[in-house]
């Protein structure tokens, strides 16, 4: 399988950067999306690097945030025919306490397209080798709100439990290969809830953003040694992980790790 990513906060020569992801996964004859960015560029990136949208099988929503969700419209306004999978709790309803409460949710127009969003509820198949994996740790709420995330729910802001989240799991020879693109629950909780979810199978490879932008060195240099005792062997990272988490990931993981940018192409063994 091959992965390229579309958009992430580094551009790379022509190709511009955002604070987004999209990434554009090529698994056994399938084309797969993984999020749209924050805006259009995910397909303005995508035409540079002489890549075919058009040709895309089906898309996935990792989270209900604007930095991964606005580019879906125009997504879904290009290609009547693509289809997008979310969960079934995603919903125009995410906030951020900074300076009052900040809207960061889906774009509002997406409801427009609401026939062609996949909604999934628990452990989701969307082809063969490919799983969608949705957060199963209690307590979540806690996360949300030391991260100062909030659902608007009733009426009512309540801290976000991330039932929004998922992470897209690809089978491989070597094990699996998540992809969780901001990891609000934790990534190596992610991890131990994709092994718990799809059992027998190591997980070799996690590709995504971490969410350690606002983190300490300590917690930051656990987060390492649970991933390393993990047995995660292959760590691609950017996005929400965060200068200071990347340089100090690299010191305790070396050559495993690599970092995203926009253009960045890879292959993992299928």
């Amino acid at each position: 399988m091959r992965f390229t990513v579309l958009s992430d906060n580094q551009g790379c020569g022509e190709l511009e950067g955002e604070w987004g992801l999209s990434i554009l996964i090529e698994y056994r004859g399938k084309r797969i999306l993984l999020d749209a960015g924050a805006s259009d560029l995910f397909s303005r990136n995508a035409g540079l690097l002489g890549s075919d949208l058009s040709s895309i099988d089906f898309a996935v929503l990792s989270h209900a945030h604007y930095d991964h969700a606005n580019g879906l419209v125009p997504l879904l306004r290009a290609f009547p025919d693509v289809r997008v999978w979310v969960r079934e709790s995603c919903a125009p309803d995410c906030y951020k306490m900074s300076d009052g409460m900040e809207y960061i949710g889906v774009p509002e127009e997406l409801a427009r397209f609401e026939d062609r969003l996949i909604r999934c509820g628990g452990l989701c198949t969307p082809t063969e080798g490919v799983w969608l994996v949705p957060h199963a740790m209690p307590d979540r709420e806690e996360i949300g709100r030391r991260e100062n995330m909030f659902i608007l729910r009733d009426g009512t802001f309540v801290p976000d439990d991330f039932s929004h989240e998922q992470s897209l799991v690809f089978e491989t020879s070597e094990g699996l290969g998540v992809f969780s693109s901001c990891s609000h629950a934790g990534a190596a909780e992610i991890v131990e809830e994709v092994r718990a979810a799809i059992p027998g199978r190591p997980v070799s490879a996690m590709i995504g953003g971490f969410h350690l932008y606002n983190k300490q060195e300590p917690e930051i240099r656990a987060f390492a040694s649970k991933m390393g005792q993990a047995g995660v062997r292959t760590v691609v990272t950017g996005h929400c992980t965060g200068e200071t988490a990347c340089r100090i990931l690299k010191e305790e993981w070396g050559d495993r790790l690599s970092f995203f940018h926009a253009g960045l192409s890879m292959e993992l063994p299928d």
